[in-house]
């Protein structure tokens, strides 16, 4: 065993895990002061409930394992309860608890994004049950899809699910996904405008009316994101090596590019270039260049930072003109910035991209794998919330929306300027 590689790995998986306390302070800064708490408990929800069901049986259907292409609905049995990985096998890299730790965070970060979607409005106990729905017939099935992959000796694959190997084999070339354009930010953009369509709008829904709180929360929680996104981005390497180093530069190139794109945008849109435009520029940045941070140069990786940047400045803007309330913009920044980066791929990854092999068979699978990703979580998801809102009912009453969700929902005020007992 590879204790270096072993550290990474588990350290990787601790800064994974803090994104979620940062994507709470993030979605917390852009609500309203009265729905902080409870827009923060979402993000908190998801790690108990998440964490508690990888443990369960979430780590035997996402990586059952198998020979050949895996099937799209598996389950490992001798890895529910985890039971079966204790032990390390001779010559393991690292403990398969290591990576099993690291998977969790992914599971738990993906399900925490959907929330900002339907922030302000939706109920404490009906997004916990979406959340472990979704989680097992979506997020668990789709990460086997993408993740669940092993090389042999000679670097060819072993197994996989069928976004890797499955389209490898019929098309020579499989779908690049390093550490989650599809089986995170697509999957999770996607579910969020389902689950926005289903909750309908919030009260007064319009362009200027819903500012955001806190905006040195937004700046707070997407520094913790970015910090973070180094361990789900090198770390999804599993070893500390060059591929890792890459993958660690372009998390640092992209996402600055994206910044100043969305800075240039926000300016010469409204004007003004605002704190909380940075912090989205930022993180949509870091989200095109999950899936491919290990296949393009720098360069390249800046110039994806800089498409990404200025098109989710303007994908935003889309909830207005079609009438559906995002609130915190998943749907522009984290479907819209999945879909550049895996595509972006296509013309450019290293060695199979358009502009290095002469050839669209890597825009081709990345595309399908782009779509069925995203139909799949998206009818899913509608399906899911639509059961949720007809039967225990997933939006909060009229009045408790005004009145603000955190003492309604959980009985605790945001912030508490005066001692009721003085």
């Amino acid at each position: 065993m590879d204790q270096g590689n072993t550290a990474f790995l588990l350290i990787a998986a601790a800064f994974v895990l803090l994104m979620t306390p940062g994507l709470a302070f993030f979605y917390g800064g852009l609500v309203k002061a009265k729905s902080v708490i409870s827009m923060m408990m979402l993000s908190f929800g998801a790690i108990g409930l998440i964490g508690v069901l990888w443990v369960i049986y979430g780590y035997a259907v996402a990586f059952p394992g198998a020979e050949g292409i895996v099937a799209p609905w598996s389950i490992d049995g001798s890895a529910i309860g985890l039971s079966g990985l204790l032990e390390v096998p001779e010559g393991a890299a690292y403990p398969p608890l290591a990576f099993v730790a690291f998977q969790a965070t992914f599971a738990i970060i993906t399900v925490a994004l959907i929330s900002g979607a339907i922030a302000d409005r939706a109920k404490f106990g009906a997004w916990m049950i979406f959340a472990g729905v979704w989680a097992t017939v979506v997020y668990f099935p789709v990460a086997s899809w993408v993740f669940n992959f092993g090389l042999a000796d000679d670097g060819s694959f072993a197994y996989g699910g069928w976004i890797t190997r499955g389209l490898q084999e019929w098309f020579g070339v499989g779908a690049i996904d390093f550490a989650g354009g599809t089986a995170v930010h697509i999957n999770a953009g996607a579910a969020a405008l389902a689950l926005a369509l289903v909750l309908g709008r919030r009260l007064g829904f319009q362009k200027g009316v819903h500012v955001p709180h806190n905006p040195p929360f937004v700046l707070l929680g997407a520094g913790l994101l970015w910090f973070g996104w180094f361990g789900f981005n090198a770390g999804s390497e599993l070893a500390a090596d060059g591929t890792a180093a890459l993958a660690f530069v372009n998390t640092i190139a992209a996402p600055a590019a994206a910044l100043l794109a969305w800075l240039v945008v926000e300016k010469f849109k409204d004007g003004k270039p605002t704190s909380v435009g940075a912090a989205s520029g930022a993180v949509a940045g870091l989200v095109a260049i999950t899936p491919a941070c290990a296949s393009l140069t720098p360069i390249w990786a800046v110039v994806l930072g800089l498409i990404a940047g200025a098109v989710c400045a303007l994908a935003v803007e889309l909830k207005y003109k079609f009438g559906f309330d995002d609130s915190l913009d998943v749907v522009g920044i984290h479907l819209v910035g999945g879909l550049i980066g895996t595509l972006y791929l296509g013309i450019f990854a290293n060695g199979t991209g358009l502009i290095h092999s002469g050839q669209f068979t890597q825009l081709l699978v990345q595309a399908i794998a782009a779509v069925a990703v995203l139909v799949y979580s998206f009818v899913l998801a509608y399906a899911i919330g639509f059961v949720i809102e007809k039967t225990l009912g997933f939006r909060v009453k009229n009045e408790d929306e005004i009145a603000g969700l955190d003492t309604v929902v959980h009985g605790e005020e945001g912030y508490v300027l005066t001692d009721a007992k003085a």
